[in-house]
């Protein structure tokens, strides 16, 4: 029933002015630019655009921004429902427009290291309360807590609102043995590029990618590949663009992807605090590594 977010998802940066307003010109332009590559579905709102730093009202505007600029072309994954205070989280829930996005995607509550009954509580909370399908995401390295493969499954099994899940702990056995006993029609997707090839190999159906905001057509080219048992082809890809991961994350995420749509002349590579722009050194070297990707000519 969710199959439309399976395949490459672009977990969207939020372009931003000299006065750190967000950049609607050039988020436009981001946009545009990743569906004419034939991406699967957008992510507005997630960490990687800098949701933590955007108010409720900046928020709503990006998120309707998105949708109207989309025009209903790709599925849209609504990602600023994440949080440590399930009680405030059930009451946006409850009084949330939904008009014109298909799913919301919910971090797992950070800072607070609930252990797995917590956890498991917190988004049954969300599912009563939800009127849109939830994908879950797990993602320890910023919420200092793992959600736990039984803990996915057994949310799986519990309500239908969960409709997969963004595994991004980097851990190849727990990705695998949620795979292998989730019940039908639960997603699984990467939420790491750098493990998207292995993980969709095993059977997951996709990735929700940060260097797709660069390099949409790659990733989206990749997944089709890996899907279809087209290793050599899909390896080709991934080698092409494997080294540039250590300088999209080496300070931190969105500040390299930022800084690599500004040498791609998409948008300016500002953040706001407490982020900061890359340093000159990594910024020099992460310009070298973009001349070094050939253009793949697309099938």
């Amino acid at each position: 029933m969710y199959s439309h977010f399976e395949g490459t998802g672009v977990a969207l940066i939020t372009p931003f002015n000299d006065d750190l307003t967000v950049d609607y010109e050039a988020y436009g332009k981001i946009v545009e630019h990743v569906i004419s590559e034939n991406i699967d579905f957008l992510i507005p709102l997630g960490s990687t655009g800098e949701t933590a730093t955007l108010n409720e009202e900046e928020a709503r505007e990006v998120l309707d921004f998105v949708i109207e600029i989309n025009k209903g072309r790709k599925p849209i994954l609504a990602g600023n429902f994440g949080g440590n205070n399930t009680r405030e989280l059930v009451r946006k829930l409850k009084d949330y427009n939904f008009k014109g996005i298909d799913g919301i995607l919910s971090s797992s509550p950070s800072y607070v290291k609930p252990n797995q009954e917590g956890i498991y509580s917190h988004y049954m909370a969300m599912a009563e309360a939800s009127a849109a399908p939830i994908m879950l995401y797990n993602v320890p390295g910023r919420t200092k807590s793992n959600m736990e493969w039984d803990t996915v499954i057994r949310l799986a099994e519990a309500s239908k609102n969960f409709i997969g899940i963004k595994e991004a702990s980097g851990d190849l056995i727990q990705a695998t043995r949620i795979i292998k006993n989730r019940p039908d029609g639960f997603i699984v997707t990467s939420g790491d590029d750098e493990v998207a090839l292995p993980m969709i190999a095993a059977g997951g159906e996709g990735v929700i990618s940060v260097i797709a905001n660069a390099y949409p057509g790659y990733f989206a080219e990749m997944t089709r590949y890996i899907r279809a048992g087209k290793m050599k082809e899909a390896r080709a890809y991934n080698f092409e663009i494997y080294d540039l991961h250590k300088w999209l994350y080496i300070e931190g995420n969105p500040v390299g992807i930022k800084s690599a749509m500004k040498i791609l002349g998409f948008c300016k590579n500002h953040v706001r605090l407490p982020l900061h722009k890359m340093s000159s050194e990594n910024y020099d070297a992460l310009k070298a590594c973009l001349k070094r990707i050939k253009t793949f000519q697309h099938s």
